[in-house]
């Protein structure tokens, strides 16, 4: 299995900075609190000097949304809909140890973080602009057409594991209590994304390997080298 962006997307962001994480192990029966409020009060000081949508690194998605044709104080990439959350109601939503996690961390870094069971995605995963044809499975169970164009997640059967790049994810390919393997893809488009990038992978696999009996691999895609193959 692999995952990579299509060189369309290179071209169009060249400052893009990806990393992705293979982790193989995962359980819901782990404590991951310590992690989880380590995380959440370092995003809660950085919100502390100003509202999220100040932050370079949501200021440069913003600007790509809007590059896209998107309103984005109407489509928030996750990184954003974490920080405007945890600003509002003063916490971050509770799902499975390893989302809470991920969340946490992306909240932190200020950097969209999706998470997608792996056991889900056929063939491959490739981050790239919409035909038309793909389908995309919503949490409420309705499935929807992205438009040909949208920058997606798409599987080699067709299927949109995510919506509007860093967006929205599928519920196809969501972590379940019964997930045992996952891969975790960050990205971002800021000026220190290139250092933030594998810094926020190094972190995440550190504290994944302390509360799991897991198995981690990783890489950083560059244009140069925009895939990362691992086992499913």
């Amino acid at each position: 299995m692999y995952v990579e962006h299509s060189a369309q997307i290179w071209r169009d962001f060249p400052d893009l900075a990806a990393g992705a994480l293979a982790v193989r192990g995962i359980s819901a029966q782990v404590n991951a609190d310590s992690g989880v409020a380590e995380y959440t009060r370092a995003a809660k000081e950085r919100l502390a000097y100003g509202p999220e949508s100040e932050l370079p690194e949501i200021q440069a998605w913003r600007r790509a949304f809007a590059r896209m044709g998107l309103k984005p104080t109407q489509y928030r990439c996750a990184s954003e809909s974490l920080l405007r959350r945890l600003r509002k109601e003063g916490s971050l939503p509770r799902l499975h140890p390893l989302i809470d996690l991920c969340n946490a961390v992306s909240a932190a870094y200020a950097i969209p973080v999706a998470v997608f069971d792996v056991d889900q995605i056929t063939g491959h995963l490739e981050i790239r602009y919409a035909a038309g044809d793909e389908v995309y499975l919503a949490f409420s169970g309705e499935t929807e057409q992205p438009a040909a164009g949208e920058v997606i997640f798409r599987d080699a059967a067709d299927q949109a594991h995510a919506r509007r790049w860093t967006n929205r994810q599928s519920a196809r390919s969501a972590v379940q209590p019964a997930t045992s393997a996952v891969l975790i893809m960050a990205e971002a488009l800021h000026a220190s994304a290139a250092g933030d990038v594998p810094a926020l992978l190094a972190a995440l696999g550190k504290e994944i390997e302390a509360v799991w009996p897991a198995t981690t691999a990783g890489a950083v895609l560059t244009q140069s080298a925009p895939r990362f193959a691992f086992e499913a």
